[in-house]
């Protein structure tokens, strides 16, 4: 069972949808989606208070979230 708030891992696809799974453009693509509130009026405050953080010391934990979603995808 997964942990990952269904909105966040809607809000991760997204970005990937858009941008890619590539990194940093994926990171970039995050950026520009929360600043511009362009999923669900997400901004960078909800998306952290969901458990994603931009921060560069939570880089690590960004990028199991988002290897999570994409995960939870490819199994279904």
């Amino acid at each position: 069972m997964s942990n990952l708030d269904p909105q966040l891992r809607d809000f991760i696809l997204f970005c990937v949808k858009r941008s890619g799974k590539s990194w940093p453009d994926l990171y970039d693509e995050i950026a520009i989606v929360a600043g511009q509130k362009l999923f669900e009026g997400l901004d960078y405050n909800e998306i952290k208070r969901l458990g994603l953080s931009l921060r560069v010391n939570d880089l690590d934990q960004t990028v199991q979230l988002i290897e999570q979603a994409i995960f939870e995808v490819e199994q279904t």
